[in-house]
């Protein structure tokens, strides 16, 4: 395959065959973790087809806003995608699911445990005894096994269970949900990982496995400092809002224009932000020589920093400040974020016709990847993948008139 691709009008886009070009993903999988796992891979040239059960992926309902009959929750983690719609509940569909596994590398589900054990499709009993050098990566909420084995999970109900709700929020607060579903798009990025070191693997000893994912691992795994700071010293992680439990001053302060955060992590960089500000005394102060000092007295320090910054344009301030190699920066709405000139100019929004969504991050010299299709409508690409896996037209007009192929969401 050429690494070429054609040149089409857009932001973002794809100018390469991608890095994983040629990899095949069957793509189970529905809602938020498991979608976003495939959209990385797909991002970077993996053909992803993703197979929708008849009612299709419901967060294509998950609106307003909506383009089409598609929610922006679907259209921002499917892009690059083939749908096909089909019935695994029927033995035909689970039929030809398994033809569409003969020269696939990885099938990434999100069933609730013992689902595809049911339908005959459990990865040790079946799949991998078919499929030896077949990838398939589950994510569950809590894995098959232990004290809440195949119990269902969701986003928030981690966070909660975890303990990340715990350590969000301020002192004065409750705990609180964080605004974006952190444990979903964590988990579809260790998934992601978790499958690319399973087909490193394979390179070298030619068979596939199992990679089992949950939500409570990937939601537990993102619990630093906090988690490392309890198991030092045993005292209850609390929230402490913008400031970082462990440093100072690595906080938000307001400024007469906006508020703005700054990180200072060692001594040096707060005597060279003292400095930038006029405050050379104030690292010299007992209560602020080192990191350990100014954690202990930061009501004291935050004070003095907010006098000092509160006739200063945030925005114009943190342009210095980092101008001057201090790392500072405004506290800005999702809008602005998105309208920033370096946003355009990492590609961080990609644009194809009506399409718009975040770019792909992942930038690669000689293999760049981004968008080559806006996501796909229900079941678009039913009848051709069906007909490129040998399917003739007569199979395929049986699957639909037996409700195996689904043409319309049910």
């Amino acid at each position: 395959m050429t690494d070429a691709v054609p040149m089409i009008e857009g932001k973002g886009l794809a100018r390469s065959a991608g890095a994983l070009a040629g990899l095949k993903v069957i793509d189970l999988t529905r809602v938020l973790g498991g979608p976003y796992c495939t959209m990385i891979l797909s991002d970077h040239g993996a053909e992803v087809i993703k197979v929708e059960p008849p009612q299709g992926d419901e967060v294509r309902e998950w609106g307003p806003p909506f383009q089409g009959d598609a929610a922006s929750y679907f259209i921002g983690v499917n892009r690059n995608k083939q749908s096909i719609a089909l019935d695994l509940g029927k033995p035909a569909g689970r039929e030809v699911l398994l033809r569409l596994l003969e020269d696939a590398d990885v099938l990434v589900e999100n069933f609730k445990p013992g689902s595809m054990e049911k339908w005959g499709l459990g990865y040790e009993e079946v799949l991998s005894q078919k499929f030896p050098k077949l990838v398939h990566c589950r994510v569950s909420g809590f894995g098959a096994t232990g004290p809440r084995g195949g119990l269902p999970g969701y986003d928030a109900i981690i966070q909660a269970m975890v303990g990340l709700m715990s350590i969000n929020g301020t002192p004065e607060t409750s705990p609180v949900r964080m605004g974006t579903p952190i444990v979903d798009l964590a988990t579809g990025l260790y998934s992601s990982i978790g499958i690319l070191m399973a087909l490193q693997e394979r390179a070298r000893s030619g068979q596939g496995q199992y990679v089992d994912m949950t939500l409570h691992d990937c939601g537990m795994a993102l619990l630093h400092p906090q988690a490392a700071n309890f198991l030092l010293n045993d005292k209850r992680p609390k929230a402490t809002g913008n400031p970082h439990p462990n440093i100072s001053p690595y906080s938000a302060f307001k400024t007469a224009s906006c508020e703005i955060f700054v990180a200072c992590g060692n001594d040096p960089a707060f005597k060279k932000f003292c400095a930038f500000l006029g405050l050379e005394g104030l690292p010299e102060d007992a209560r602020f020589r080192s990191n350990g000092d100014r954690v202990v007295n930061r009501a004291a320090l935050t004070e003095i920093l907010e006098a000092r910054l509160a006739s200063e344009d945030g925005h114009d301030l943190c342009d210095r400040l980092l101008a001057a190699g201090l790392p500072a920066g405004p506290v800005l709405n999702v809008d602005e974020a998105l309208a920033a000139p370096h946003t355009a100019h990492r590609e961080m929004v990609t644009e194809l016709g009506d399409f718009r969504a975040l770019g792909t991050p992942i930038k690669l010299s000689r293999t760049p990847g981004g968008t080559r299709a806006a996501p796909p409508s229900f079941n678009q690409h039913g009848d051709a993948v069906l007909s490129r896996h040998g399917f003739s037209s007569d199979e395929i007009a049986t699957l639909k008139a037996d409700g195996v192929l689904v043409e319309r969401r049910r």
